[in-house]
């Protein structure tokens, strides 16, 4: 295999690797208490809005 193959290939599974993360971390979701400080922070703003 030539250099250029080499890298090629290389670059590949880097590729494939990467995407497996990124999809494996779109998979994970928002964890419970950032969806809890999210809430909070509505429920602060719906409170200045009504004053």
């Amino acid at each position: 295999m030539t250099q250029a193959g080499a890298d090629r290939k290389r670059e590949s599974v880097i590729d494939e690797n990467l995407k497996r993360v990124y999809e494996e971390a779109l998979d994970e979701g928002i964890p419970d208490r950032f969806k809890d400080l999210l809430d909070q922070l509505k429920q602060q703003d719906a409170a200045k809005e009504s004053k």
